[in-house]
């Protein structure tokens, strides 16, 4: 059963750990997340891009996808299924496919629009039982053919946006979506600690977790942050454990074809990097 993220969340933030939202891309992220929650005892949320939702045939595939396995792995543990940096009508679609959690990217429009906007989602939202994310001050790097660069968000705005009452917040703090560039300047801690003096219980959502050290990650914990995202990370990890695969030649030794075996070691390497994530973040046995 897929549930909201704001009770996951909500003890997050109390508990000071961070949940992490893990995106999938196919069958065997899901799988591979999945597992990795379950046998470290871990609430996840599984994140769903427009593209990737697209990718993957359409959100309602994806939901289907996504309860069928919880199902038939005999999953325990607190699962949200969340739509990614939605658009407004995005958030829409996956709302009538059956996801437990949406995202409104509305940084890009003008605080006026995005208020609007967020406003009617966190009525309907409400009244189906549903979380939604809300952003201010565009995230750095490329989302979906988006490029910002790395901003850092207005907390005054970040508190209007709150006091609509969404369930959690993304405010841009530098961070970058991808890999970081050499000369990043690192995490606006300073911003972090207004955004959480004026949004008080508001759990807080740092995007483009890959490749932020875990001495920051810590200290953003513990001003506030309950939910990181990480995406990047694993695509890289499960894109190395394949190419050696290919290049040491096991998909030419008897079956070594098999898209079973060819991924196999792609999707160890996914749950490794999931694993070590969820224990960063202190979400482990919190399920």
């Amino acid at each position: 059963m897929l549930v909201s993220a704001k009770e996951m969340l909500t003890k997050a933030k109390a508990g000071k750990y961070a949940v992490g939202q893990f995106n999938i891309n196919n069958l065997e992220w899901t799988k591979a997340i999945l597992q990795t929650a379950e046998e470290l005892k871990s609430p996840v949320i599984l994140g769903v891009s427009e593209g990737a939702g697209k990718y993957m045939c359409g959100y309602k595939t994806v939901v289907g996808m996504v309860k069928g396995m919880i199902e038939e792995l005999g999953i325990t543990v607190p699962v949200a299924l969340h739509l990614d940096h939605g658009s407004y009508e995005g958030a829409k679609k996956c709302i009538e496919a059956g996801f437990s959690s949406v995202m409104f990217d509305g940084s890009h429009y003008p605080i006026e629009e995005n208020i609007a906007k967020t406003k009617e989602l966190v009525e309907t939202c409400n009244k189906l039982g549903l979380s939604l994310e809300a952003e201010v001050g565009a995230i750095g790097g490329e989302e979906d053919g988006v490029i910002g660069g790395g901003e850092v968000a207005d907390p005054k705005e970040c508190k209007m946006i709150a006091d609509l009452g969404v369930t959690m917040l993304a405010a841009g703090i530098g961070n970058i979506h991808g890999k970081y560039p050499e000369n990043w300047a690192g995490l606006r801690f300073d911003t972090l600690e207004e955004i959480q003096k004026l949004t008080g219980t508001m759990p807080l959502v740092l995007h483009g977790g890959t490749g932020i050290p875990a001495d920051m990650i810590k200290k953003a914990i513990s001003l506030g942050v309950s939910k990181i995202n990480v995406n990047t990370e694993c695509q890289l990890a499960f894109a190395e454990a394949t190419r050696k695969y290919i290049e040491a030649g096991k998909d030419l030794e008897g079956k070594g074809f098999d898209p079973r075996k060819l991924l196999a070691d792609g999707v160890a390497a996914i749950k490794a990097t999931v694993k070590e994530k969820m224990e960063l973040f202190g979400s482990v046995g919190k399920a």
